[in-house]
């Protein structure tokens, strides 16, 4: 059974918590849950907003039935609240059952309505819609000034993250139980404003029966090694990396990298380039010899190859490496030289494109970046992690983590060197491939929070360590404790 803080970081698509749904009902009545999702709405407006007109849009499902929860409870509060259903619920339904309770004012389902009131409460679809917002429905939505979304806004595919036709940008979104993709997905993810995660009672007996294949990145879901009395270099790991002529700055800022990140020993395999490297970090040991000869040392299991190559001496370092078993870290030049054919990249364990890099090796990303980035770790059998806003982290068994702890400032060139070089230092450490992804990525984007605004990518050595101590701090702490949900 997974860990208390595991659990808590699930993302489930919107098919999964749909079956969770289901699951419930063994256990507790689809209107109880459906009366808890409006009392958190109508709990989060009143802690973030003074008291307005409202507007609540209801659909005829289970959304519908909870917006007709959060106009009671609003109306009890003393809001002055009106109901516009775009379709009755269903007759026997628990969303019919809930707007039966709601006796205020209804009024139709128009644009002039959303546009006299101060908010509106869009409760029209929630994450599992599979068509595109009719126009008329848009044309309602798009009316509306201030909005507060339950679930999601109406248009957004909770699974995918893309908009079907239309949906309005909410200044507060509640959801409830667990984060769906697209609340972690950019660029979805500005038109959710300030997401509140409710808890509505939802039984732990369905949430385990239906475990996710998502999850939020974040301590808990991963634990950095940490040192012990009898910890030395070798323990710690040793990270090497395949130096270029050409690039040299990218090599000396991964290697930089790892060193802060925890490695043990980081060497860099120069060969005839050596002396360019020797001036400069006196903790860093750069290799003359020939490959053949390097990969003869056991203990040099974790290489970076890609980071100041060119697609020319990919060719002679990469096979090397594959061949000789080793655990490989793909990234900047590797990718290049594997241009329209992600079979070049077997063998290697993890690979770190962003999204130019994927879309010239896999092809376009698409409307569906999830499931794209799941068929690539499948395809090459590599943990792949797609850099970005939100960054996605996925294994060939189909796991996938989100990350969103990060800022836009690690956007600028040599930041991708250094987290190819944090991730190393993880995989030398001992992680497993998704994991050491997972960890390395969450401790960069640690480390350029701490850096400040408009870091360079060698500024974030600096905050590395720190980034790391932060780590170990979290790991014991729920989601809700750490502050991500």
């Amino acid at each position: 059974m997974l860990s208390f803080p595991l659990r808590e970081l699930g993302v489930y698509t919107p098919a999964e918590m749909g079956a969770v749904d289901r699951l419930a009902q063994q256990h507790v009545p689809v209107v109880t849950l459906m009366e808890n999702a409006g009392r958190a709405v109508a709990r989060a407006m009143r802690a973030a907003m003074q008291p307005a007109r409202v507007l609540v849009l209801c659909g005829p499902g289970n959304n519908g039935g909870d917006g007709y929860a959060v106009a009671r409870y609003l109306l009890e509060a003393g809001w002055p609240v009106a109901v516009a259903a775009l379709t009755e619920p269903k007759a026997g339904s628990a969303a019919a059952d809930v707007a039966g309770r709601f006796t205020g004012p209804r009024v139709p389902f128009v644009a002039e309505e959303a546009a006299r009131v101060d908010v509106v409460v869009d409760a029209v679809f929630g994450a599992g819609l599979a068509r595109d917002v009719a126009p008329a429905v848009a044309d309602v939505l798009r009316a509306a000034g201030r909005v507060v979304a339950v679930d999601v806004p109406s248009g957004v595919d909770g699974g995918t993250g893309q908009v079907r036709g239309y949906a309005p940008s909410a200044e507060l979104t509640v959801t409830f139980c667990r984060y769906k993709p697209a609340h972690l997905l950019y660029p979805v993810r500005e038109k959710m404003g300030r997401i509140v995660l409710a808890d509505i009672g939802m039984p732990p007996e369905a949430l385990e029966a239906q475990p996710p294949q998502a999850w939020l990145n974040a301590p808990g879901l991963w634990r950095v090694p940490e040192l012990t009395p009898e910890s030395h270099k070798y323990t710690r790991g040793v990270v090497s990396l395949c130096a270029g002529e050409a690039m040299p700055g990218a090599a000396r800022l991964c290697a930089s990298g790892a060193r802060a990140a925890g490695a043990g020993l980081v060497r860099l395999a120069a060969g005839e380039n050596a002396a360019a490297f020797r001036l400069g970090e006196p903790g860093l040991i750069v290799d003359d010899a020939p490959l053949a000869v390097l990969l003869g040392d056991a203990r040099r299991h974790v290489w970076v190859c890609g980071p100041g190559l060119t697609e020319a001496e990919v060719g002679l370092t990469l096979p090397q490496l594959v061949e000789a078993g080793r655990c490989v870290l793909a990234d900047a030049g590797a990718l290049s030289a594997a241009a329209g054919r992600p079979d070049a990249l077997r063998g290697v364990a993890v690979i770190t494109p962003h999204a130019g890099e994927f879309a010239r090796v896999f092809g376009a990303i698409g409307d569906d970046p999830p499931a794209r980035v799941r068929q690539a770790a499948r395809q090459t059998g590599a943990v792949v992690v797609l850099k970005g806003a939100s960054t996605l982290i996925a294994a060939p068994d189909g796991q996938l983590a989100i990350n969103v702890h990060a800022t836009p400032a690690l956007g600028t060139a040599g930041s991708g060197d250094t987290l190819s070089g944090v991730i190393a230092a993880m995989l030398a450490a001992g992680m497993p491939a998704w994991e050491a992804a997972c960890a390395g990525v969450w401790l960069h984007g640690e480390a350029g929070l701490r850096a400040g605004p408009w870091p360079v990518a060698e500024a974030l050595d600096r905050h590395l360590g720190a980034a790391r101590a932060e780590a170990e701090r979290r790991q014991g702490l729920s989601a809700r404790e750490q502050g991500v949900i």
